[in-house]
This record gives C-alpha cells, structure tokens and sequence, in this order.
C-alpha cells in the first residue's frame, strides 16, 4: 500500500491526461495524490485497490477527483500491456477495467452484495446479473469507461467522482421503481464515500442488444438527403421523421416517469431568468460574437420573467440530445442521465421544467442537420442562416424532425411544446449561448451552428420552430 500511494501519482501525471475520459485536458496539471484507496483483491495476483485521485491544476482551478481501479501484476501479457500505468514497486500497474478478472470479480461482486471497507457493491432488488461472458471494455464513451458481458450486461465505472448521489443512478432507480421500458433496467451499482459523503463509483444495466445511436441515425438521414438534388425531406428514403415522432412520445414517457416516481413542484420564472441573465453575462464578456445580440437575448428572458404565474418543475434529464438516444428493434432508449457535465451536482439535481430536455433535443436536430452540412460541403456559406440551395435543405430537415418530435411529445403527454412560446424560446436561447461557449473552445469549425440559432431566434420575436 505504501509503494501504491507514494509511487503511482508520479505515473499518473502523465498517463492521466492520456486518458479519453480525463476532463480537464489542455489544462496544467500541477499535482496528482492519492485521495483515498481501497484494497479489494489483496492475495495472488492480480492485486486491485480501488483508488480516487485528488488532481491540482496550476491555474488555480479546483481541484478534482478520478477514479482508477488499479490492478497490478508481475507480467502484462496481450491486452493488458495497453491498459499499463507503470512500475509500482516490484509489479506492473495498470487500469483494471482492461482485465477480465478484474471486472468479473467486481460483477460478482455486485451479484453477491459485498462490502469492503467503505465500498458497497450493491443489486438491485430481483437483479439479473448471471452471464456466462467475460467483461470487455467498450471504447465508445468520452467521459467514463463501460464493460460489456456479451449482450447480456454493461458496467458503466463513473471516472470523476464528486460527492452525492451521481443522478445517473438515481434517476434509474427512479425509473425502475416504475417498471420504467424507456430506459436499459438498472441491475445494480457500486458505492462508495468521498469526503466523508457518498458517493456514485459505479452502475449496472442491461445491455442494449442491437440497437443504433440516435445521433448517427440523424446523420446518416440527412446525408441521404444533401444526396437527393432534386427531392424533399419526406420523399427521401431515410426520412427520420416518424422516428423522431416516436422519439418525442418516449421523452414524454419518461417525464411522466419521472413525475409519478419523484414528484413535481412549482418554480419561479424571475428565478429562472436570472439564472439565464448571469450565464450570459459570464460568456458574452468573453464571447464577443454574441455582443450585437444581448439586448435581444435579454429581452426574451425578461419576458419569461414577467410571466407571473409558476413554472411546473420537476426531476428532467438535464443533457438531453440526440446523443443519449438508443434505437432498438422495439423502440427508443434514453440513456446516461448525469447531467449537463459543466453543472454542479447541485444544479444536476435541481427540478427544472421538462421544456429544458425538449429544447435539448430541439436544438440537436439543428446540429445533426447543420453538422452534416458541413461535413458534406466545407465550402458552405460561413453564415448558416443564409440564402443557398444546401442551407434551405438542411433547414427543411431540422424543420420537419422538430415538428414532428413535437407531434410525437404532444400525443402522450398533452403539452404542446410550441405553445409555450417565450419559455421554449428563451430556453432555446440560453442553450445556444452556451454551446457558443462550448464550441469557440472545442470545435470553432461549428460555432455558427448556435450563431445561426440566436440570429433567427432574435430577428424574429415570434419565431418558435414547428
């Protein structure tokens, strides 16, 4: 355990920005230390300690916390040779998701409810956590790592850790709670503590066999399309909107899942506004694109401010986009609901209004149709609201799938999105300023994506997408 704590954080400054999964890239990492560690597999090999990390950036930011479980063997044969961190003392160590021992232990683990110091791995009540596969790791996720046994089941091992209940699992316990189809059934989780509170390491679910990203279904539709010269959107063979119909009924599905699982309350719109008036007033101090558009942006949240009456709130995904949609053969999949992942745990946790999660799929059908554009032309106007042949039919496209996807979350919940015209445009509103933001800074190529969205949302007071 000494070696482990004493020699591994000097591995780990290098190695942890490697990493896919590591948030804070392009940052200076001034020092990595080992927060906390538990031993979990302490004979034989391979040796495992779950251990958190404490990293400290040199411009002042604050400090955050990974999760690594380590493994460590005398030799690193085949695939674990790619998983290495280093030499630790007289063994090799390396990330133990890569190690079918490792991850089978822990899913058993799981399925037989132990408890090792502060780590509980816990089932769910009537969980299915058998299989007779071996853990694999998926190499699909940005921010955490998942293994996979077969089509069978999947650990996601969340890899910033932060106190509190990580709303991913509670939501999913929520949902489970009410025999919930529109999400992948939670079998079980691994908890833990971080300063003293609890703290999410951990969740199990069923795998979701044979299903399609909603967000490379969106693609591949408007690349058939920008294809077509001479045809619109619902004569063309990949026509997505009877699936974004679908999917807008499997949204309202799950708001009302939610409703019934945790509840609802009443928020106050000046409160809201406010919240929308000091994120702007953050950015638009750095982002000075969005200067000849503040007053405008300003008045719509004023006007949801001087709406009077409350706002009904409640538990909502908080980052939902194409992205986070699975199509199986027998329906849409909501997945991965932590949160936006800029937020605190506080603001992830927060009853907000269902129109936040509407506006989110909303605004990704812009970004699926434009996006693609892009992709198909390069040369494309600069400015993406401009009059040419390509930008009309990718507006047609984002058109037609908003429309319908409002269609669709109408018919099962009886609220009409687009009747609730100052909120969903103020919404609508604050999520471009902020993926201005986002995208100045990690992908300038689409920044004019969300430009395009507050020029036409502020040229024309009344304008709400249909």
């Amino acid at each position: 355990m000494t070696a482990l704590n004493h020699e591994l954080p000097a591995l780990l400054e290098y190695w942890l920005p490697q990493q896919r999964w590591f948030a804070a890239k392009g940052r200076p990492v001034g020092a990595v230390a080992v927060h906390s560690s538990t031993p979990l597999l302490t004979d034989g090999e391979p040796l495992l300690d779950q251990v958190i990390l404490a990293v400290r950036f040199d411009d002042g930011s604050p400090e955050q916390h990974y999760q690594v479980m380590v493994g460590r063997r005398e030799h690193l044969r085949g695939e674990l040779q790619h998983h290495e961190i280093g030499r630790v003392g007289d063994l090799l160590a390396y990330d133990g998701l890569g190690d079918p021992e490792v991850t089978d232990w822990l899913l058993t683990s799981i399925r037989e409810g132990r408890r090792i110091g502060p780590i509980a791995f816990v089932p769910e009540p009537d969980a299915r956590l058998d299989t007779d596969y071996s853990g694999r790791v998926l190499g699909v996720e940005q921010s955490n790592t998942s293994v996979s046994w077969g089509e069978q089941l999947i650990l996601k091992l969340f890899r910033r850790v932060a106190p509190g209940l990580n709303p991913d699992l509670e939501l999913h316990r929520a949902l489970r709670s009410v025999d919930s189809t529109e999400v992948a059934a939670l079998q079980g989780a691994i908890e833990g503590e971080l300063d003293g509170e609890p703290a999410t390491l951990a969740m199990v679910q069923d795998f979701a066999a044979n299903s399609a990203d909603g967000w490379r279904m969106a693609l591949a539709s408007v690349r058939d399309l920008l294809a077509e010269a001479d045809l619109r959107a619902d004569e063309v063979g990949g026509d997505f909107a009877g699936e974004a119909s679908r999917l807008g009924e499997t949204v309202a599905v799950v708001h009302d899942e939610l409703r019934r699982a945790l509840g609802t309350g009443d928020g106050d719109p000046r409160d809201l506004a406010a919240g929308w008036h000091r994120r702007l007033s953050a950015i638009a101090g750095e982002m000075t694109v969005l200067e000849p558009h503040v007053d405008a942006i300003r008045a719509a949240y004023d006007a949801v401010a001087d709406l009077g009456s409350a706002i009904p709130v409640q538990r909502v995904h908080g980052d939902l986009h194409l992205g986070q949609t699975l199509r199986t053969p027998t329906g849409w999949l909501v997945i991965d609901f932590e949160g936006e992942p800029s937020a605190s745990h506080a603001e992830r946790v927060r009853p907000d209004s269902a129109l936040r999660d509407v506006v989110g799929m909303l605004f990704s059908f812009n970004y699926a149709a434009f996006h693609q554009l892009l992709q198909w032309d390069p040369s494309a106007p600069p400015e993406l609201d401009q009059d040419s042949q390509l930008v009309w039919r990718a507006n047609e496209w984002c058109e037609r799938n908003r429309s319908a996807f409002c269609d669709g979350y109408t018919l099962r919940s009886g609220l009409d999105p687009r009747e609730h015209s100052a909120l969903l445009r103020a919404f609508e509103l604050d999520k471009a300023v902020y993926q201005v933001l986002y995208e100045t800074r990690s992908r300038p190529t689409w920044v004019d994506i969300p430009l395009a969205v507050i020029r036409r949302l502020t040229t024309d007071a009344d304008s709400v997408q249909r």
